[in-house]
């Protein structure tokens, strides 16, 4: 995998996943307690082979620039290898990034720079395992100028994403944009499912960076690589797709666009079924990110007055206290504390929340350093819950953050960025 050069694409606002996103950028957003999304994607990178990888950022980027350089400072510059944060120079043009074929012109100079045949631009928002190693190779086997990863999915949910056309040879003649199910284009993969774009691209250099310049040219283009960029190049070049090999060893296809509260949320309780569909114990797969030195996850039982501290269908973060409180079907980010006789069920509790006594909440996500009070009722009753100013969806999921009514942050992390966990340690008190 020598001769590909990775563009990470991660400077999005993640504006459908506010209020969670006011503060920090999609890709930094928790996942499975211990990591971010960011980091199954460059998992999913070294776990391929890629050693040349830039992550260009943008939106409120300090905790994502952060986190790359104290995380993923793991390769050898001597063999020129590297993971590097490209924040915007307004380089080629007097703006911000335009769109995601934009932020990679505006990088430009950096592809040629490194005298590589391939060029693989990958988002940092999405939940899969995936080796792109036998992507190239089906790249090369195809004689592909393009190659476009999809997955397959059922004709009743192509309204959802964006459904390539494609002929016997896998070469790529339309895509079409959430069709309704009677008019989605079967897949030659396999003919009773459709073929969905992944947004994953790997790109013969110069086809790139000729598909680039033409893109930045057009005034009228939104210079977006599935809208604009793509569909300008069928029929003049081979763009070919290919179908989505899950290394996640599970009987179904893994792939999930976290870009919803509902999405993000749904993901994340896939982790505490029974038999999780998206597999975080592979071995053979490892999943990296950073490991806080703080203390093991501690459970106090039955003391007097406080009840019996459990979590069943659970992840429990380091840092953790369940402190006479119960936990069911949840997951709690490191340094989350729960009192006394509080109930926390189906819900996500980001790094530093505390759960006050007697406090109930279901069916929610807290955000960062969040302190329920005691007492509190949230997620019970989420029109209740809509009246007094929670941020509630559609399907009733509730979002508590720094700016819900009733919740206090807690001071001593509010002085620090949430990222930096190391720091949080000093804040969570012994039971």
């Amino acid at each position: 995998m020598e001769g590909i050069l990775t563009i990470l694409l991660a400077g999005g606002a993640g504006e459908r996943l506010a209020p969670l996103t006011r503060d920090q950028p999609k890709p930094m957003m928790p996942f499975g307690g211990i990591y971010r999304l960011i980091d199954l994607t460059l998992s999913n990178c070294l776990n391929s082979g890629l050693s040349k990888i830039y992550v260009l950022t943008q939106y409120k980027a300090l905790s994502l620039n952060r986190h790359i350089r104290q995380v993923w400072n793991i390769l050898s510059p001597e063999l020129g290898q590297f993971i590097e944060a490209v924040p915007p120079t307004q380089r080629l043009r007097d703006t911000w990034y335009l769109g995601t074929a934009d932020a990679v012109y505006q990088n430009m100079q950096s592809i040629v720079d490194e005298h590589l045949p391939y060029v693989l631009v990958l988002s940092a928002d999405h939940v899969y395992k995936m080796n792109y190693a036998h992507m190239l190779d089906w790249h090369v086997e195809r004689r592909a100028d393009v190659t476009v990863a999809t997955t397959r999915i059922s004709p009743s949910d192509s309204s959802r994403f964006g459904i390539v056309t494609m002929d016997e040879e896998y070469a790529i003649r339309a895509f079409e944009e959430k069709p309704p199910k009677e008019r989605a284009a079967r897949s030659h993969f396999r003919q009773d499912v459709c073929s969905a774009s992944m947004g994953v691209y790997l790109f013969s250099t110069s086809v790139l960076l000729e598909a680039l310049k033409e893109d930045a040219e057009d005034d009228g283009s939104s210079h977006d690589f599935g809208r604009d960029v793509l569909p300008k190049l069928m029929g003049r070049r081979r763009v070919v797709a290919y179908d989505f090999v899950d290394e996640n060893k599970k009987d179904m296809i893994y792939w999930r666009d976290v870009g919803t509260l509902e999405a993000y949320y749904e993901a994340n309780m896939d982790l505490v079924a029974v038999t999780p569909v998206f597999n975080l114990y592979d071995q053979e797969w490892p999943l990296r990110t950073s490991m806080p030195p703080m203390p093991p996850a501690k459970f106090v039982f039955a003391s007097e007055g406080r009840g019996m501290g459990l979590a069943l269908d659970s992840i429990v973060s380091h840092g953790c206290i369940v402190s006479g409180g119960r936990v069911m079907r949840s997951i709690l980010s490191p340094g989350v504390r729960v009192d006394s006789h509080a109930s926390v069920e189906n819900c996500l509790l980001f790094s530093g929340v505390q759960v006050g006594a007697h406090s109930r909440i279901r069916n929610c996500i807290v955000d960062h350093n969040v302190k329920i009070p005691e007492h509190a009722a949230i997620g019970l009753d989420p029109e209740a819950n809509r009246r007094e100013g929670h941020t509630v969806t559609e399907s009733g999921l509730v979002v508590v953050h720094a700016l819900s009514p009733g919740v206090k942050v807690q001071e001593v992390a509010r002085r620090h960025a949430a990222s930096d966990l190391s720091r949080l340690y000093h804040s969570v008190r012994t039971a």
